[in-house]
């Protein structure tokens, strides 16, 4: 079987160096349109407790963590001069060019061929059995057969910016500002002895209001946005001690998620897609090039097992592959949202519910407190202290309507809908106002993109005078995060208190949600 690998990653290079030990008849050539020791980027960030498969595919990525990266435990969260630390987030990272020049040794000694400066499209290969596109983002094999393979790109608003630094941080580190212009944050992590990985993200109106939409981004890759550069050094320098910043294609950008339903064809010849080709999730949680890692396994395994049949093995990949990817994409999603609402965040909150509310963007109150009983013992003294009780034993008392905790009972109508919310007394959910003290319900959409018109219905309602205002806008329907984003506007832009209505609710997502400030109030369905 003749196999070409068109992208010389961390994916495609895994796989030539996969497919050629599980069967060495197979011809493999790499073709990498770059050069041997060129990259774009800094570091690649890998999670403990994620990468046990591919250690067990090949021991490169272990013996490039071991000798040539960095290691931590801690993740340290700076804010209004405080710094947070959360332990249990046992963490590495390494260069990426060191791990790229380690993966090509390996394929090379696997007996695959690499080509380097050779960029080749799916007309050029038609002698090979398979074509294997792990070409990036940027896939011009993948934009071929977009319309059949079911791709969907979705843009995040905010934007961000990829340097490294000369600055040393202890481990991964999120640093926040507001400068003149607006909030900026900073994602930093080591990735060697000399040197630092260095993301930023703001929101566009800071970006604009800071000019740093003046770089031509019609620039071919490779020039770097300098003015950006200075103007970041200068906003951050005292969290980095004066260093400078460090530049490699560092140009502005929206993080784009790409999802595919199919990442295989057999027409016009067999090609198989992975990594960043039909799946990307926000670099937040640092399964970039793990999940590409990962497909290449799933990959080969999947020839490996049935070479003579490839419609079967590319279907058996696909089957494999990609409930694990769905899974993070998911994950991955309430992460991206968060850093689009991170300035509204850094303004309201305290510093440690700030560092709370962050590291639960994905995880609960009780698996959080598994890897870091220290960080969650301090959040709950920090809400005892200024409430007196804990979370969800704190009353709730607004002008015409009290409960006794925070964790209420919802009563629904014979169609399940929310009609009466359970307190010290009976508080009525209407769509619209009613005589007496009443809540507000509201139906939050099954797609972000309809939240705009719930913001301005909350607006409206938050602007009635306070005999007909109400109590609190009580949010239903929609999905996890859409209801979370509803009760987040409500209570921190509007000044509405919140209560969420969580059909999977428990104890422990209840307390997440109310400690974290993302809603006032949880109910549950009796």
């Amino acid at each position: 079987m003749r196999i070409a690998v068109v992208g010389g990653g961390p994916g495609g290079l895994f796989f030539a160096t996969l497919i050629r030990r599980a069967d060495p008849s197979a011809e493999v050539t790499v073709f990498e349109r770059n050069r041997a020791d060129d990259t774009f980027g800094f570091g690649v960030v890998f999670s403990d407790r994620t990468l046990a498969a591919i250690h067990e595919a090949d021991p490169v990525l272990r013996e490039a963590l071991d000798e040539h990266g960095r290691h931590w435990d801690e993740i340290e969260v700076r804010l209004k001069g405080e710094r947070i630390r959360c332990g249990g987030n046992g963490m590495a990272a390494v260069v990426r060019r060191q791990l790229l020049l380690l993966m090509q040794e390996r394929v090379r000694e696997a007996g695959a061929e690499l080509r380097f400066q050779t960029e080749v499209g799916l007309d050029d290969l038609a002698d090979y059995d398979l074509v294997v596109a792990a070409d990036g983002t940027g896939s011009r094999i993948r934009e071929r057969f977009a319309a059949d393979l079911g791709v969907r790109v979705e843009t995040a608003t905010a934007k961000f910016i990829w340097f490294g630094t000369d600055y040393m941080f202890d481990g991964l580190t999120f640093v926040h500002e507001r400068g003149p212009d607006g909030v900026f944050a900073v994602h930093g992590y080591p990735i060697s002895d000399t040197a630092s990985t260095f993301i930023v993200e703001t929101d566009e109106a800071s970006w604009r209001r800071a000019g740093l939409d003046e770089f031509d981004v019609t620039q071919p890759p490779g020039a770097s946005d300098t003015k950006s550069k200075e103007y970041l050094e200068k906003l951050f320098a005292e969290q980095i001690d004066g260093k400078q910043l460090l530049t490699n294609n560092s140009r502005w950008g929206n993080f784009r998620t790409r999802r595919t339903a199919r990442w295989h064809t057999l027409t016009p010849r067999p090609v198989a897609f992975l990594g960043d080709t039909v799946h990307t999730a926000h670099f937040s949680v640092g399964s970039g090039t793990k999940m590409a890692m990962e497909d290449a396994i799933a990959l080969a395994q999947a020839v490996a097992a049935q070479p003579g049949d490839l419609g079967a093995a590319l279907a058996a990949y696909e089957e494999a592959a990609q409930p694990s990817v769905r899974k993070i994409q998911d994950s991955a999603r309430p992460s991206l949202a968060w850093w689009e609402h991170f300035g509204r965040y850094h303004d309201v909150f305290e510093p440690w519910q700030f560092a709370y509310h962050f590291l639960t963007r994905s995880i609960s109150d009780a698996r959080l407190g598994r890897r870091a009983p220290d960080f969650i013992a301090s959040g709950h003294q920090a809400w005892r202290s200024r409430y007196g009780a804990e979370p969800l034993e704190t009353p709730f008392e607004s002008r015409a309507w009290t409960a006794p905790g925070r964790l209420v009972r919802v009563l629904r109508d014979e169609g399940g809908v929310p009609t009466v919310v359970e307190g010290t007394g009976r508080l009525t959910l209407s769509e619209q106002p009613v005589p007496g003290p009443w809540g507000a319900l509201l139906a939050a959409p099954g797609d972000e993109r309809e939240l705009p018109a719930l913001h301005e219905r909350l607006s409206r309602l938050a602007a009635l005078p306070e005999a007909d205002r109400p109590v609190l806008a009580a949010v239903h329907g929609g999905t996890s995060l859409t209801r979370t984003l509803v009760c987040e506007q409500a209570r921190l832009h509007d000044g509405l208190p919140a209560l969420l209505i969580d059909p999977e609710a428990d104890r422990d997502r209840a307390l997440t949600t109310v400690l974290s400030g993302r809603a006032d109030l949880v109910g549950v369905s009796s």
